[in-house]
């Protein structure tokens, strides 16, 4: 998933789409909380937004769902051009999982295709995360398909759901989709 500073080298090339950044003048995505109370979980969690970086932190708890969650407002975006999303962070070392929503179904119920992410405690990382990577799931559960249609990507979510009780923080500063 972390890719050597030469495949940065070779992005720029090709360009990138930025999604969200908050050192540009358009944010471009708008977010909202869901944790595992939904469910009866007991974990809590929330962002905030300072001037450098939107702060996603909390304290997960396993027993009940054991996630937090930050999910953008309903979009359209067609990424159909590009080869994944790269994500500019600084965090705490705890696995996290990007996820995109479109309007696919399972039996009916819209699903998500989730992809996890490891960081580096304290460290500004670059994260790419290949779309061969994300997988459909429905409610955590893994499924067999459908594939992922990158043209009628509807909602991305940040979640952190590593099975881990305790604090997490992850400062956020952009998200692109990127091509190679």
């Amino acid at each position: 998933m972390l890719q050597s500073p030469s495949a940065s080298t070779e992005e720029s090339k090709v360009g990138n789409l930025l999604l969200f950044d908050l050192n540009s003048d358009e944010r471009g995505l708008q977010w909202y909380v869901q944790n595992d109370t939904v469910m009866g979980g007991r974990s809590q969690g929330g962002f905030s937004i300072t001037d450098k970086a939107l702060i996603f932190s909390g304290v997960t708890n396993t027993t009940g769902g054991g996630f937090s969650s930050i999910r953008t407002q309903k979009i359209a975006r067609d990424l159909s051009g590009y080869s994944g999303i790269k994500v500019r962070i600084e965090s705490d070392g705890r696995r996290y999982t990007w996820s995109i929503q479109t309007d696919a179904r399972w039996r009916g119920r819209l699903i998500s295709y989730w992809a996890d992410f490891q960081t580096a405690a304290g460290e500004s990382e670059e994260i790419y995360i290949p779309f061969t990577n994300f997988m459909p799931q429905f409610r955590g559960f893994k499924l067999d398909g459908p594939r992922l249609d990158l043209s009628a990507i509807s909602e991305f979510a940040l979640y952190q759901y590593d099975k881990t009780d305790g604090a997490f923080e992850l400062k956020l500063v952009s998200v692109e989709a990127y091509a190679q």
